[in-house]
């Protein structure tokens, strides 16, 4: 076999970047159908423990091998990725953040993370650099007929910047610390400690109790809960977790770029949203700056 054929990657690995491009952009649909009918610390705690419950008993049916000796860091690394970023977008989108300014916020971290890339060893190239402002003009674009200041607090603003930072140091420390675990067990030690974290918070501000009278258990509730757990908490995290392993931390963040446009695309069909001749040169613009990153 030649070097070429050997070097060729298989079309599910060359597939997986679409893959979580599409279900992490259901992010904002989901916040859109779950936060009306339950308090944001207490859905995410519900999901939390959704993910345990589906993952616990096959992996313990699977004998999944446990990552003993960096248990700690998978810890650190999920609270940061989960809990601290979850929270902090979904609690500011609660306390009258609009979506599209968090997304603009939040859409900072991949120019964090090729910031703060020489930490783990890794060197961001001038093309990149190029690629990373193009994608963040993007997102700007795509998001500015969304972004106003009705609403806006500083208690939603700090949370937001707290999601921003606790995600991109999460994914730089996952990247230098862990970056190779068994996804399964990984993933329940992440969820468990984000639970540890979230569990108790419902508990104190939002009155979280096994009898769970503040959720309305409507049928859009309950679906935006499983899909919460199963393609979010689970698929999308698994192809995250892949991403980072095989890939640079500037590389796999700045696939975060084309959230906000996926997710517009997803709020135009499903809401019937307006889409600007703006938000689709932000669009391009997005994914020029991605091809610009990631091109080898």
């Amino acid at each position: 076999m030649s070097t070429e054929a050997r070097s060729t990657p298989s079309p599910w690995l060359a597939a997986m970047p679409f893959f979580f491009v599409l279900i992490w952009s259901t992010g904002f649909i989901v916040a859109k159908f779950g936060l009306p009918y339950a308090p944001p610390l207490t859905f995410l705690a519900l999901r939390f423990i959704g993910v345990l419950i589906i993952l616990l008993p096959l992996v313990l049916l699977l004998r999944a091998p446990w990552p003993v000796g960096s248990m700690r860091h998978i810890a650190v690394a999920g609270i940061l990725v989960q809990a601290g970023y979850l929270a902090g977008v979904w609690c500011a989108i609660k306390l009258g953040m609009p979506a599209g300014l968090s997304a603009l916020i939040v859409g900072m971290q991949p120019v964090l993370t090729a910031f703060a890339a020489p930490l783990i060893g890794e060197k961001v190239r001038p093309r990149q650099w190029i690629g990373l402002i193009f994608g963040l003009c993007g997102v700007a674009l795509v998001v500015a007929n969304k972004i106003t200041v009705i609403g806006l607090t500083w208690g939603s603003i700090a949370l937001c910047v707290m999601a921003l930072l606790s995600i991109t140091i999460g994914t730089m420390y996952q990247k230098r610390y862990c970056p190779h675990f068994d996804l399964r067990t990984g993933t329940i030690i992440q969820f468990a400690a984000s639970c540890a974290v979230v569990v108790p918070l419902a508990m104190i501000f939002e009155d979280f109790s096994p009898a769970l009278q503040t959720v309305e258990w409507t049928p859009s509730f309950i679906g935006a809960l499983l899909w919460s757990v199963v393609a979010l908490s689970i698929g999308a995290i698994f192809l995250l977790f892949a991403l980072i392993r095989k890939s640079a931390a500037t590389q796999v963040t700045s696939l975060l770029y084309l959230t906000p446009p996926t997710t517009a695309l997803m709020a135009w069909a499903a809401f019937g949203e307006v889409f600007s001749l703006i938000g689709i040169a932000g669009m391009l613009l997005a994914v020029i700056g991605v091809a610009f990153v990631v091109k080898k």
